[in-house]
């Protein structure tokens, strides 16, 4: 029997968010084994195996983390010696 799947507006409906949200997570990963499924008109949708979800924790709302800068060596950039 196959796994029970479930698209991004379902997904949104049961973590009360917006679907865009859940989108947005599809597409940093955060959803172990989800995966875009290609239509016959050639659009594609997301689908989340119900196994995906048994360990997932919605991030806290607010804006994505940004990465941290590299290491700096302590000289400024275009600073003439």
């Amino acid at each position: 029997m196959a796994e029970k799947t479930y698209t991004a507006r379902q997904l949104a409906e049961r973590f009360e968010v917006a679907g865009s949200t859940v989108r947005g997570w599809l597409s940093r990963r955060l959803l172990t084994g989800a995966y875009l499924q290609k239509t016959e008109l050639g659009d594609s949708y997301w689908l989340v195996p119900e196994s995906a979800l048994k360990n997932f924790v919605p991030p806290k709302p607010g804006p994505v983390p940004k990465a941290k800068p590299a290491q700096s060596n302590g000289k400024k950039r275009g600073a003439k010696k």
